[in-house]
């Protein structure tokens, strides 16, 4: 049986997150040892924490400064200790009008049934303020050179834990108390085992350190208590359980990794009228990438939003799967869904996405939606500087958080901190439309580390630079190791890697996001699967009719209009393949609420209409058209039965469709043929795909035409190529790329201010 008896910010609730789920583990796996907060906190702001699904219930808490002792489960006062201390108790109101007449004190607005708290500062009179509560028969306790405390005399938290362990009648030599600051000293005095965290508050550390029973621990908070118990004979079982479990886990990198990003690694579904959280559906694979790089037990966190339900409580941090990743924890910041509407699917989606896609007749700026942008970026960075270990590293995904490292930076310069855009980044003289670019690009030059799909996005964001900001190239690297550098679009031969601002060094990278395709190979290994598939082939191989695929979300960067009028067009002009070929045409449509895409909708469907109407026979329709979402095993399916995927965006940051038929293609030893739009970022990846210019219906034919009268070894050939590439760089590669490339930013201690001042 053990007590450990600790206080709570700074020693319990503090150090690393790894060591602090190490420590609620032990005390939940170990019913024998028995919990016992001790705190300066009232008891209602420790009800969060007794409702946390990561901390272990206390089994008595003592809080106000050992003012109030309750049971940790139903929250009960402990009698008769509560009574003793209450008859002690003068009246709180007269000691508070007296202390608050001496300046420089200032009464703490939180609830204090049995005390009396101050903030105070170096100037006030302590003697003043001692002699008081002399008058009223009261002891004084300082914290930190900031917090007051005023008690009845003989009342701290060491003589209320005393008086608790007396009550339960446990050995004494089977307490370990825990503390970090001077408030905790009289845990120390009671005769207990006591270890004072790392990072402690030095007054602490000098009033304990000639007692043989503290142990003073290196590690900080939890890290520390965990320490103590090698330290201490009675407590080494429990120090053996930790380090088992911990070496249970294989070897992980040595810095938190915190992942930020709008979408959560869960969704949410009503069942019976409540929410619940359910595995993301996604099929792109980057949520279940991310999730892999916290497989073996690296420290990690991920930050992300979602809708605030009333029919379930918030819960600021919970583990997402504690089997496959151990060590994983979601901090959920919950907005209103005006909130978020209005951030994403209203402003983002109306000024920076047509801008970012170069689109900018379609971009509207409203400077209070920026407001509010910024207002959503602030609660993102104020998240992470609360949450992150020191020197964490931070993953921003996403043009939505463009300004959270400028509020994140000041708040903690320890942290290093890299930046994805999933987009691509537009040439300088589309950027710079946005009205709040300074601040931006101010933001974006306070990371370590930011990252791109491809190298003309890169050098897209050193022309922004270099219309905003003095800096120097201090490295460039050949693109050709893994990308095209001419005969397509956004080809370049170098690219930018290290540049320097104000004396920081600041990476910058190319690194695609890739297939999943372990999910894949997983569907095609499905006996269900397999049989579809070898059906719909033997299906095909009797009939004359050429299948050609497309698959995109409705937006007018993808598209859609202008693939389905050049293949009417098509028709047209070789009448031959009338009858010949189909069109199978799958458009998601956009979240629910964005009103943007509907003139665009009704186009694409107006459109098909038309050369469905023109064009089919009683044997057959030129185009199968699907507007809504079809589970990615379908998809799949889709892909392994198609001869042609047609995939021709006007605008795409990478586009991971046409990735996944090679992918697809690839495993089965297929013979389709890729179509691919110039625009696409993946175009300079695929250099054997077939490349057309979306903006010219005449190339969007030919493209067409040349796939349907390329060889079956031809496409065999170059699929098996497309494959190669597609299956080195894949998801994980991607992910595991990224981490590396942040772990080798080097930090040099520049003053916050410089800091702030590249904010342009």
């Amino acid at each position: 049986m053990m007590i450990l008896a600790t206080d709570l910010d700074g020693t319990f609730l503090g150090g690393s997150m790894e060591n602090r789920l190490r420590l609620y583990r032990l005390i939940k796996q170990h019913p024998d040892i028995q919990l016992i907060f001790v705190t300066g906190r009232g008891v209602e702001s420790v009800i969060p924490l007794v409702n946390d699904p990561l901390i272990p219930t206390p089994n008595y808490i003592i809080a106000d400064v050992g003012a109030t002792v309750v049971n940790g489960l139903t929250l009960e006062s402990v009698e008769p200790i509560q009574g003793e201390i209450e008859s002690r108790w003068p009246s709180t109101y007269s000691v508070r009008s007296k202390v608050l007449e001496i300046a420089d004190v200032t009464f703490q607005e939180v609830p204090q049934q049995r005390r009396c708290s101050f903030y105070y500062d170096n100037e006030v009179d302590l003697t003043r303020i001692e002699e008081i509560a002399e008058s009223f028969d009261c002891d004084v306790i300082t914290s930190v050179d900031r917090y007051l405390d005023i008690l009845p005399r003989g009342v701290n938290k060491g003589s209320t834990l005393r008086a608790l362990v007396e009550l339960l009648h446990m050995d004494a030599d089977s307490v370990l108390v825990a503390g970090d600051t001077l408030n905790d000293l009289s845990l120390y005095e009671t005769g207990y085992k006591g270890v004072v965290v790392g990072k402690a508050e030095q007054g602490l550390l000098d009033k304990t350190q000639n007692n043989p029973l503290v142990y003073p621990a290196f590690e900080a908070g939890a890290g520390g208590i965990i320490e103590s118990l090698s330290h201490f004979e009675r407590f080494q079982k429990y120090a053996d359980l930790a380090r088992r479990r911990k070496s249970m886990q294989t070897k992980k990198g040595s810095n938190q990794l915190v992942v930020v990003y709008h979408r959560l690694p869960f969704e949410q579904e009503v069942v019976n009228g409540k929410s619940i959280r359910v595995a993301p559906r996604s099929p792109n694979g980057i949520i279940p990438s991310l999730l892999g790089l916290f497989e073996k037990g690296r420290s990690g966190m991920w930050i992300g939003e979602e809708v605030q339900h009333k029919d379930r409580p918030e819960i600021a941090n919970e583990l997402i799967d504690e089997e496959k990743y151990p060590n994983l924890v979601a901090a959920t910041i919950s907005l209103s869904k005006e909130d978020i509407d209005k951030f994403y699917r209203v402003f983002s989606k109306e000024a920076f996405w047509p801008t970012i896609f170069s689109f900018v007749d379609k971009a509207k700026f409203n400077h209070d939606d920026w407001e509010h942008y910024l207002k959503i970026n602030r609660v993102f960075a104020e998240r992470i500087a609360k949450e992150a270990d020191q020197d964490a590293l931070i993953w921003i995904h996403e043009y939505n958080l463009w300004m959270v490292p400028a509020y994140l930076k000041p708040l903690r310069p320890d942290l290093k901190i890299g930046f994805f855009h999933h987009t691509s980044f537009p040439a300088a003289d589309i950027f710079n439309i946005i009205p709040w670019r300074k601040d931006i690009v101010g933001s974006l030059l306070l990371c370590d580390f930011i990252s791109f799909h491809v190298p003309r996005y890169v050098e897209n964001f050193i022309d922004v630079l270099r219309s905003h900001t003095p800096f120097k190239v201090v490295k460039k690297i050949n693109a050709a190791k893994q990308f095209l550098t001419y005969s397509c679009a956004l080809g370049v031969d170098q690219m930018t890697k290290i540049i320097e601002i104000d004396g920081r060094h600041i990476r910058l990278g190319a690194q695609p996001v890739g297939v999943n395709m372990e999910k894949v190979e997983r569907i095609l290994n499905k006996a269900e699967i397999h049989k579809h598939i070898d059906a719909a082939l033997a299906k095909n191989a009797g009939r004359e009719i050429s299948t050609i695929l497309s698959v995109e979300r409705l937006d007018y960067v993808k598209g859609p209009l202008e693939k389905i009028q050049a293949f009417g067009e098509f028709l047209e002009e070789y009448p031959e393949y009338q009858g010949k070929v189909e069109l199978i045409n799958i458009c998601t449509p956009p979240s629910q609420g964005m009103r943007i895409y509907d003139d665009i909708r009704d186009e694409v469907h107006r459109a098909v209409g038309e050369i469905n109407g023109r064009f089919s026979t009683m044997d057959w329709v030129p185009i199968q058209y699907f507007y809504r979402s079809l589970p990615f095993e379908e998809v799949v399916r889709l892909y392994a039965t198609s001869d042609i995927a047609w995939i021709t965006p006007l605008r795409d940051g990478l586009n991971l469709v046409a990735k996944e038929y090679v992918a697809v293609q690839g495993m089965l030893n297929g013979k389709g043929a890729l179509v691919l739009s110039e625009f696409a970022g993946a175009s300079v990846e695929l250099p054997y795909a077939i490349l057309t210019n979306p903006y010219d219906a005449k190339s969007m034919k030919e493209g067409l035409l040349k796939a349907l009268l390329m060889s079956e070894d031809e496409r065999a050939a170059r699929i098996k190529r497309l494959y190669d590439q597609v299956r080195y760089f894949d998801i994980h590669y991607w992910g595991k790329d990224f981490v590396r490339e942040l772990e080798k930013t080097r930090k040099k201690n520049t003053d916050i201010a410089a800091l702030s001042s590249v904010a342009l």
